[in-house]
């Protein structure tokens, strides 16, 4: 509880929660935001190893898996480590499903290739992003403000809304009080601003 900046949970969930406050939006972006995550590790599959490793190599459902430790590997790791350090429970859980996305983004990026996993990513990014920003209605999304927090926190974002809906998951008593205590607030002060933007 006593983090700051980047590493403090109830902080990063209040800004991300004030521009996804209603169940329409909230909705869309449990559905969208994961397949933005996983396809861009598809894309990055093909970017050359910067390590002096062996690839990791094994078999998978009758097919052959090749791990390539290059910059969707870091990215992958970057998220879990994060997520985990906002909050040990749930952040293992989402560290899990970083794991997860960046084995089965190999699994699919080898055998299609990259002539055709660009326009399979290309088209997945494209309806993901659109969906998303039809959703906000008429407050801009959160990377405009904030582009690495909201790129960065969206995944872990929507897997604690997911843990709170379906079990009343909080990383510790009475954080989804004081984080929609600061949502109010937040939401308050910007359509303050933009009563005060249309009336001038």
């Amino acid at each position: 509880m006593g983090k700051i900046g980047l590493f403090n949970l109830e902080d990063q969930f209040a800004f991300y929660g004030a521009y996804h406050n209603n169940p329409v939006n909230i909705a869309i972006h449990e559905f969208f935001v994961w397949p933005i995550f996983f396809t861009a590790l598809v894309i990055l599959y093909f970017i050359p190893p910067f390590f002096n490793l062996p690839n990791l190599e094994f078999s998978l459902w009758q097919s052959h898996v090749v791990l390539v430790w290059n910059v969707g590997f870091i990215v992958a790791l970057i998220y879990a480590a994060y997520y985990v350090i906002l909050d040990p429970k749930a952040g293992s859980l989402g560290a899990l499903l970083c794991a997860l996305c960046w084995v089965v983004s190999s699994f699919v990026a080898r055998p299609l290739g990259f002539s055709l996993a660009w326009k399979v990513v290309l088209v997945a990014q494209v309806v993901c992003w659109t969906a998303q920003f039809i959703g906000h209605g008429k407050r801009a999304p959160a990377l405009f403000d904030n582009l690495a927090q909201a790129l960065v926190m969206a995944p872990f974002f929507v897997l604690l809304e997911a843990l709170q809906t379906l079990f009343g998951y909080e990383p510790y008593p009475g954080f989804q009080a004081s984080v929609q205590a600061k949502i109010e607030a937040n939401i308050k002060e910007w359509k303050e601003k933009h009563h005060k933007l249309i009336m001038s």
